[in-house]
């Protein structure tokens, strides 16, 4: 028979490797697919100038937007109609430039969204119609064509008095208006070696990345080049098979990435953003608050009696107070303390998002603070 105390004991182990399985699935491990992009595979942006019609009087003046008439002109031409030499109205057309996001992969005859911007004195493109354009990419060939019923998410509403907008009626969206006509050609499958780019480049996370592939599909498989790049080659089972295959199972294992102490700034809002591994040396820190009040107290002033040349005016006083409070206290931070740590001392002494600024500037100038400031 197993003793007592054995039993105990297995139990206990039990609950420490249940333990330890726990904290490790709650720790904040990611997916690489969500940590890193794979070369080649990538957005490519598109850019168009075209024609809105149809607008409620709201489109371009001639006087403002020259290029608007010029476009008119051309474009009617095109189509069998002469209309040089004579006096237009372009208040139902505005110009507009017209930009999409072309996807990895897009096969051609499928749709993509596309986004509208005036380019004149257009005061609304609402209720308007894109005439077709043709979208091209950073190499001048035509990718994809669009054309159709805007979509703004403004309202506009006046009077005799006075006029309401809301949001920005000369930005608007054609969802899935636009039609793939070229691919953007890259035999993924064709591969052997492929890289992974960390979008958040660090040494550590490079490794592990590297670590957790050989792990997994066997050692040769990941090189870590640099701290943005892991070079995969296809090993094993994967030999015969297409990359993609290799790519759908490496993406779904997780590690730790690693990120450096750092402390991000936006002095505009106020808004401080501090990382999990900022520690601090020892340093004393003490906040006090200098007031100065100001107040204007004029005083009336009134001629002596039976004065002949005496007249009432008014004297100016000025009165003026320092007031320097005496509540501020000296704060001790220990060396190695953590974030929690830091914001709690901080707290401590009730002090604003904006002072505390000030004090993390003022800890790192003076060398005790292991971590980076990047102010927004």
């Amino acid at each position: 028979m197993v003793s007592n105390k054995r039993l105990v004991f297995i139990s206990l182990f039990l609950w420490l490797v249940m333990a330890g399985n726990i904290l490790v699935a709650n720790a904040a491990t990611s997916r690489i697919k969500d940590i890193v992009d794979i070369e080649g595979v990538r957005d490519n942006m598109l850019i168009g100038y075209g024609l809105v019609v149809g607008l409620n009087g709201t489109g371009d003046s001639l006087g403002n937007s020259p290029f608007t008439e010029q476009s008119l002109t051309a474009m009617l031409e095109r189509l069998g109609v002469n209309i040089r030499g004579q006096n237009l109205n372009t208040g139902n057309i505005a110009a507009v430039m017209v930009t999409a996001t072309l996807p990895p992969f897009k096969n051609q005859g499928s749709r993509i969204d596309v986004s509208i911007s005036t380019m004149g004195d257009s005061s609304s493109l609402q209720g308007g119609t894109l005439l077709v354009t043709p979208l091209m990419g950073a190499d001048s060939n035509v990718y994809a064509m669009a054309q159709g019923g805007v979509i703004t998410s403004s309202i506009s509403a006046e009077g005799q008095a006075g006029s309401v907008t809301t949001n920005i009626p000369t930005a608007a969206r054609i969802p899935n208006g636009a039609i793939v006509e070229k691919e953007i050609e890259f035999n993924l499958a064709d591969l052997n070696i492929i890289r992974l780019s960390l979008r958040n480049p660090d040494f550590t996370t490079a490794r592990r990345v590297a670590q957790r592939i050989n792990a997994r599909f066997g050692q040769g498989s990941a090189v870590a080049e640099n701290p943005a790049s892991v070079r995969i080659t296809k090993t094993g089972e994967y030999t015969k098979q297409s990359i993609v295959e290799l790519i759908t199972d490496l993406e779904q294992l997780e590690i730790l990435p690693d990120q450096p102490a750092k402390i991000v700034i936006d002095e505009r809002s106020g808004v401080i953003v501090m990382g999990k591994d900022v520690k601090i040396s020892t340093v004393a820190v003490a906040q006090g608050d200098l007031t100065v009040k100001i107040t204007e107290e004029p005083q009336v002033s009134q001629p002596n009696a039976f004065s002949e040349n005496g007249e009432t005016t008014v004297v100016p006083r000025t009165n003026i107070a320092v007031n320097e409070s005496g509540k501020a206290e000296m704060a001790i931070l220990q060396e190695g303390i953590t974030l929690q740590d830091l914001v709690t001392s901080l707290n401590a002494l009730g002090i604003a998002p904006r002072d505390v600024i000030t004090i993390l500037q003022a800890i790192k100038a003076a060398g005790a603070m292991q971590a980076e400031i990047e102010v927004m």
